[in-house]
């Protein structure tokens, strides 16, 4: 009898070791890429989910991807950074912070921001008034 309860704990600790596993938070690969919701040549990575679209406003068009692992005081990651830029867009480093980063290409101007755990990927037409930071310690 004792033996039996000895395997019953030592099976409930396995399964108990398997979902936290399972469930824990893994960070991204950053291997793979597709376009953008709002901008199909602007890439994400396809793991991020889409968790906002605006609708209707034709002055400003973002889409908000939900991404574990990011960090807004770490920026965007240099393999995104790479990727950026092998589709072809270049970044206005005059118009850049650290987690906002703001890339140019053809009539298009992109607005990528990076926040704990979200990013957002913010189109504008080129000529259009950029997007300046909501933060009132910054000029």
């Amino acid at each position: 009898m004792r033996r039996q309860s000895w395997l019953h704990a030592l099976l409930l600790f396995g399964i108990v070791v398997m979902l936290i596993t399972g469930c824990g938070k893994s960070d991204s690969s950053w291997t793979t890429f597709e376009g953008a919701a709002n901008e199909k040549t602007f890439p994400v990575p396809k793991e991020a989910n889409r968790t906002d679209r605006n609708v209707g406003n034709t002055k400003i068009d973002y889409v908000r991807y939900s991404m574990n692992g990011l960090k807004e005081k770490e920026s965007i990651p240099d393999v995104y950074l790479e990727k950026i830029k092998e589709w072809g867009w270049r970044e206005n480093t005059d118009e850049s912070e650290d987690a906002s980063r703001v890339f140019e290409k053809q009539n298009r101007i992109v607005h990528l921001s990076i926040h704990d755990n979200y990013f957002t990927v913010t189109v504008l037409a080129k000529g259009k008034a950029t997007v300046k930071s909501t933060d009132s310690t910054k000029p």
